[in-house]
């Protein structure tokens, strides 16, 4: 069993709590929810090695003393969005309509208008949500994900700061991709966000979300402990692109949930290409009939990066269906886990279910964990799962080379090929064309190649 750690010794105790309490504006039900959850948090011990789930991810370097809450109140103007080089990865070169930007876990400025939004339509800071609409806001959060799953869930519950609240109501369809930005500056120690998207019964909306970071001189490390909440309504469209793009000195847990209702669709894409160590959960609930799902995930490690994904297809009710395709690359000495469950409750008759995972090892050095699994509880259903992992085959190498190819321009070609058909599934060309870009820079910069040059010949292709 896990010795727990003495909060007095972290950043997080009973007066850092008071202290960060103080002078904050929300509805009475948060606070209890906050006390609450610090309450459990100071009783459960940190994961270690001997827990099931943590095995393969070890948080030793892990040092919570170095953190503490997020200040409150709104981000200083030097700290200005357009002083960010990541809002320019996704939002302003490809076209994101509207943001909402918080940095070091506080609302900042943008750059960009919002576009005249349909009647009804909610779009902003999970704190100015909570002044304004507490009663959507306490109907829906903590509702999908387990806020007590273990000591990370209860910090976030009781820290949670920054943070995005989307509502559609009924029937309405967004045009223009909404867009949040999640950022640590070069003083940035902590982040707490939380994400909820609510689209009613026949609503469309596409929401991309983005974490980056600035990259610390003197290697200081980050913590962001976040979470997802995602509610799909009946006959709801939903297109949610989460990139994960932090620097290499922070530490990332994610816990995420999507529930699906009858007839919605949802399409998910995830990118884990930044951060120290990543552990993210990935959970998708089809809970109405004819709901379905796609999940894509891109990863890409370098360095000494560790990632860790564990993804859950939960089908609820009958005639559902989820499809899941995960591919990562890793060079150096990373290592990736993925951690695939669908599950089949005893209802959910006729369901369709795809699960895959598909690993690149591009060094010798580096390590994947591929574990699909099944658990079925109905006799009428259809699901199927696999994983490969291994390294680039000689054969397409030696054919690229017998082409006047040099060595780095085959393998990155065959990296650009083994994404492909995970690319080629992602709707949205602005996340598909960000991913792109990305994983084939930092293959880059693991092969010491200019990225420059892997942008121009990017270009080129698609010329």
């Amino acid at each position: 069993m896990s010795s727990i750690v003495t909060r007095s010794a972290t950043g997080f105790h009973a007066d850092a709590l008071a202290a960060f309490l103080e002078g904050r504006d929300e509805p009475s039900w948060f606070g209890d929810r906050r006390r609450a959850a610090f309450e459990r948090f100071i009783q459960t011990p940190l994961p270690t090695l001997r827990d099931e789930e943590w095995r393969r991810t070890d948080l030793r370097g892990l040092k919570l003393d170095q953190f503490g809450p997020v200040a409150g109140g709104p981000a200083s103007p030097s700290e200005a969005l357009s002083a960010s080089p990541a809002w320019s990865t996704l939002a302003e070169t490809h076209g994101a309509e509207f943001g909402v930007h918080h940095r070091d876990g506080r609302p900042a400025t943008h750059p960009a208008s919002a576009p005249e939004l349909p009647a009804g339509v909610v779009f902003t800071d999970l704190a100015t949500a909570l002044k304004r609409h507490p009663d959507l806001i306490q109907r829906h959060l903590g509702h999908a994900i387990d806020t007590q799953a273990d000591a990370f869930a209860l910090l976030q519950s009781a820290f949670v700061s920054g943070g995005v609240a989307l509502y559609v109501p009924q029937g309405v369809k967004l045009d223009h991709p909404l867009f949040h930005l999640i950022e640590l500056g070069p003083d940035g120690r902590s982040d707490f966000n939380h994400t909820l998207v609510i689209l009613e019964k026949g609503a469309e909306a596409t929401f991309i979300q983005e974490t980056a970071s600035t990259q610390r001189p003197d290697k200081t490390p980050a913590l962001h402990v976040g979470a997802v909440e995602l509610f799909v309504g009946e006959r709801a469209k939903l297109r949610f692109v989460n990139i994960q793009n932090w620097d290499r000195q922070t530490w990332h847990f994610s816990r995420e949930r999507a529930v699906v209702a009858a007839e919605g669709a949802l399409q998910w894409t995830v990118g884990g290409l930044g951060a120290r160590l990543a552990k993210v959960n990935q959970d998708v609930a089809l809970a109405g009939p004819r709901a379905r799902a796609q999940v894509n995930g891109v990863l890409f490690t370098t360095g000494r990066q560790h990632l860790a994904y564990f993804t859950r297809q939960d089908h609820q009710a009958p005639q559902t269906t989820s499809d899941l395709l995960y591919k990562g690359g890793l060079t150096d000495h990373s290592r990736l886990v993925w951690k695939g469950m669908i599950r089949v409750e005893p209802d959910a008759q006729k369901t369709d279910a795809y699960q895959k995972n598909d690993s690149l090892i591009l060094s010798p050095h580096a390590r994947s964990d591929s574990i699909p699994g099944l658990e079925i509880e109905a006799n009428d259903v259809r699901c199927t799962h696999g994983a490969t992992a291994g390294p680039i085959d000689p054969e397409m190498l030696f054919y690229c080379r017998s082409r006047g190819l040099g060595r780095e321009e085959s393998v990155r070609l065959i990296v650009e090929g083994f994404f492909a058909n995970v690319y080629d599934r992602i709707s949205l060309e602005s996340a598909r064309a960000t991913l792109e870009t990305v994983v084939a820079q930092r293959f880059a910069e693991s092969v010491g190649l200019p990225a420059d040059a892997i942008a121009a010949s990017l270009a080129r292709e698609k010329a």
